[in-house]
């Protein structure tokens, strides 16, 4: 990796990872415990760090969603984990605990201090300092090589969440579960069935590739400093291959862009314009694909859209 790293086995036995507590009239070492909001509180202090709004940055502190997170990457000592966003590291120290090998990526390089203060107890954590969007994953994969699986775990704020999806998506990665915490409205799009107003393109492009499950309903109390918002934990569960079958991925993910890209338009008219064919030839896709055309693309299942791209990309050649 070209990026900034860190292991925490390089930084030995360094007491700099321990706070001072008394006891019996003697200074005590003891492990940050970053999910208690006093200690986090006084470790951010310590090396004067100040929140970013536009980083999204609030950290999970609730024991119970910390141990559903966990839970949910289903991990063991011989898995990897990468988690995009470790903040204080919470999180991180929970899967460093479970896992054989945490990679930590943290865009925000002011949190370095605190990171490797937090998890320099752990010898089976890497942290890396750059924007997840600009990493080559094909690379950090290969520290993976000997981990029999690899989760991916995130705490992802609004606006970076579906270009993340597909980032890790577009390396066609040996991944078993992603699960991340995104808001609440993410969450039902994620998970939403056709037919509803949270059914779009994001929700086609994710099922295709994963089962969708969420796992917990998070409330802002549950970070430091509370978001604004509610949350959900979702688990994707990838596919060993993908839900249906297509002849051509590339005319399959640009029909479903077509047909999303105007919602309250028929299918005979968002093709048209979507695809760059005229309605005649739109309407004979959609004939031949035995789909009304008067249907709008919010009501197509995975079937049906796999169906409509086949007959497209059948089309051309």
């Amino acid at each position: 990796m070209h990026s900034s790293s860190w292991t925490a086995k390089s930084k030995g036995n360094h007491e700099g990872n321990r706070h001072m507590t008394q006891e019996g009239g003697h200074m005590t070492h003891e492990p940050w415990n970053v999910s208690s909001p006093r200690e986090l509180k006084q470790l951010l202090g310590a090396h004067g760090f100040s929140f970013k709004k536009q980083l999204g940055q609030n950290f999970l502190i609730e024991p119970r969603v910390l141990e559903q997170i966990v839970q949910a990457a289903e991990v063991t000592p011989n898995d990897g984990v990468f988690e995009i966003g470790p903040g204080a590291g919470v999180v991180t120290q929970l899967l460093a605990q479970s896992a054989g090998k945490v990679v930590a990526v943290e865009k925000d390089q002011s949190l370095r201090p605190v990171l490797q203060e937090s998890l320099s107890g752990f010898d089976n954590v890497e942290l890396v300092f750059d924007d997840v969007l600009k990493l080559d994953l094909v690379d950090v994969w290969k520290g993976f090589e000997a981990c029999a699986q690899v989760s991916v775990v995130g705490n992802l704020p609004y606006y970076v969440t579906t270009p993340i999806v597909f980032h890790i998506f577009s390396f066609g990665l040996r991944v078993s579960n992603v699960v991340l915490m995104v808001q609440k409205e993410v969450a039902d799009r994620l998970a939403a069935n056709p037919g509803g107003k949270d059914y779009g393109a994001l929700s086609v492009a994710v099922q295709y590739r994963a089962v969708v499950e969420k796992v917990a309903k998070v409330s802002p109390g549950a970070f430091y400093p509370s978001p604004a918002v509610d949350s959900t934990v979702v688990r994707l569960r990838i596919r060993k291959s993908p839900a249906v079958s297509v002849v051509d991925e590339a005319v399959f993910f640009r029909v479903v862009r077509a047909a999303f890209a105007t919602r309250r338009k028929t299918l005979l008219n968002s093709l048209s314009g979507g695809l760059g064919v005229s309605k005649d030839e739109s309407r004979t896709l959609l004939e031949q694909a035995g789909i009304d055309s008067r249907r709008r693309g919010e009501t197509l299942s995975l079937e049906e859209f796999a169906t409509l791209a086949n007959v497209a990309a059948r089309s051309r050649e």
